[in-house]
């Protein structure tokens, strides 16, 4: 019963940073938080096909298969996925392998998915704290149109597509677009788009992502066999058991 107090007074809260004209960037996370408060997955598998652009033109294809744990996990397997070459995101770290053994190893959180997956399943505090360190201005909101929807934008003015920056869609609060500086000097715009969301349970899964490098596509992201929800090995996110895990979890239906 005290469980179920605390969920209707943390709704009841919610409700008028939903109604109200948000105005900083605190509410727009507080928000995306509050709408799905109880309803987003927490796993989350698909297949992706990485397709990267080349300056001469050409590109290349691989697929890869990934598996979500939110808040802060993400495993991607490199086809063919026996190799055991990936990356492993988790508890604010990166790791990576070659021929199923560990080759590198280093702090980093991953921005993509503490706004397009960790927002809705880990504190507002939380996720506050994290994107300190993406150089966002939480103080400074406006809207925009993105793609036929009206957005929140945050961490930039009208007209400004330079300064670090994310887009919430305004109707359904989900995370659309990221503009970060990066290179050595850090003055190469880089921008992420997640695009053509499906739904998935009560939740939704961005089925397109789009990188851009000062306005050239860099990569793309294609996910297919999208699986929310079931149950997977919590293996799969332990640096130490990257091989001895269950490995077919993209192949559960």
């Amino acid at each position: 019963m005290t469980s179920i107090k605390l969920l209707c007074f943390l709704l009841l809260m919610a409700m008028p940073i939903l109604a109200a004209d948000i105005k900083t960037g605190d509410e727009v996370i507080a928000a995306m938080h509050a709408k799905y408060l109880g309803k987003w997955y927490q796993t989350l598998t698909f297949k992706q096909v990485t397709t990267t652009y080349k300056p001469d033109g050409t590109s290349t294809d691989e697929i890869w298969h990934e598996a979500l744990n939110a808040p802060g996990k993400l495993r991607i397997d490199f086809d063919p996925a026996d190799k055991g070459n990936g990356i492993l995101f988790a508890d604010g770290m990166l790791y990576s392998f070659k021929d199923g053994k560990q080759t590198g190893k280093r702090p980093f959180v991953h921005p993509l998915l503490v706004l397009g997956f960790d927002v809705y399943m880990q504190p507002v505090e939380t996720t506050l704290s994290q994107i300190k360190g993406m150089g966002i201005d939480m103080g400074t909101v406006h809207m925009e149109k993105w793609q036929g929807n009206d957005v929140y934008v945050v961490g930039a003015k009208q007209g400004d597509l330079t300064t670090p920056q994310f887009w919430v869609t305004k109707k359904d609060l989900l995370f659309v677009r990221l503009i970060q500086l990066g290179g050595r000097d850090k003055k190469s715009v880089q921008e992420t788009q997640f695009n053509k969301y499906v739904k998935s349970g009560k939740g939704w899964v961005s089925a397109e992502v789009k990188f851009f490098t000062d306005g050239k596509p860099a990569t793309t992201e294609q996910y297919s066999e999208i699986q929310t929800g079931i149950k997977l090995d919590m293996r799969l996110w332990d640096a130490d058991k990257w091989m001895v895990a269950d490995r077919t979890y993209f192949k559960k239906k």
